[in-house]
């Protein structure tokens, strides 16, 4: 007996340093990513601040008009911002339904094999290369826009919406499907014992009961639409003029990217406070959604 009691503590003292040990490893993943995000933090408000400080943050956040390189340079950022918040609508108008859709197909409706086809093409979806889907736009989408509406180019806004609503999909249905797998399938048992239809289950109970996952995939789609540079810069058209649906255009994301290989003194700085402002601009999002899901589990 003595034996078994002394083999049985040294595998108890066995499993505590394990779990602490683990608990140690999970403790400094976690410090690594909130320390990744303080830093990137710091970084922006370091060096955006003072740009925002000698342009002026009004002037700045509202002027129309960017001349970087200018004789006259002005540092307006207010079709970046318009634009960005318009070609990140459109998609999530677009995308969310469709995405939407899918996740309940994939987790209700279809039967294992269609599933599983189905699954692969999403997962496909998403490890293609952002590079790829603006080839893929530029070469095959922009043509027929412009064909479609008679337009001078096809490189406008309403591309780069079309392009960003097919690439926020493998997000919100990957992470909507694993939300609508999860519900209790006693949820649904009691709403067919109470005489409801499939569908009625569908959308009264079990997309309800998945609403925090359905929102975080809706977050991820957001967070891809606003943080899109390669694709959106191949088929927007890329001109820093107010945002129109049939015009071309240039996001927060793709004015930076196009200046900053080349950028030097003031005018990086400026794409630095760019930087800033689209960081507090994702950061705002979340909070927003944040708080309504908050209010939604309290209502």
């Amino acid at each position: 007996m003595r034996p078994y009691n002394a083999f049985l503590g040294v595998h108890m003292k066995t499993k505590n340093i394990v779990e602490k040990t683990m608990q140690a490893v999970f403790f400094a993943l976690g410090m690594v990513t909130i320390i990744a995000v303080a830093t990137i933090s710091a970084f922006l408000i370091i060096n955006g601040i003072p740009a925002i400080r000698e342009i002026g943050l009004w002037a700045f956040l509202s002027g129309q008009e960017w001349r970087s390189t200018g004789a006259n340079p002005a540092f307006g950022i207010l079709p970046f911002i318009l634009t960005s918040i318009y070609s990140t609508i459109g998609a999530i108008l677009i995308g969310v339904p469709i995405g939407l859709m899918t996740a309940i197909f994939l987790a209700k409706v279809a039967n294992p094999r269609l599933a599983a086809v189905v699954n692969t093409a999403v997962e496909l979806l998403a490890g293609i290369p952002s590079v790829v889907y603006g080839f893929v736009g530029m070469i095959v989408l922009v043509p027929l826009v412009q064909r479609t509406f008679a337009l001078a180019s096809g490189a406008i806004l309403l591309s780069a919406i079309l392009v960003l609503s097919v690439m926020i999909l493998p997000g919100i249905i990957s992470v909507s499907r694993t939300a609508l797998a999860a519900v209790p399938r006693e949820y649904e048992e009691a709403s067919f014992a109470l005489g409801a239809t499939k569908t009625e289950t569908i959308f009264k109970v079990s997309v309800p009961a998945a609403k925090s996952g359905i929102a975080a995939g809706v977050v991820l789609g957001i967070g891809r639409a606003i943080g899109e540079v390669m694709a959106v810069l191949m088929v927007m058209g890329n001109v820093p003029n107010m945002p129109n649906l049939f015009e071309p255009a240039r996001s927060l994301t793709t004015a930076i990217a196009m200046e900053l290989s080349y950028a030097t003194g003031f005018q990086r700085q400026t794409l630095l406070s760019i930087g800033l402002v689209l960081f507090c601009f994702i950061m705002m999002i979340n909070l927003i959604l944040n708080f309504a899901l908050k209010r939604g589990y309290k209502a």
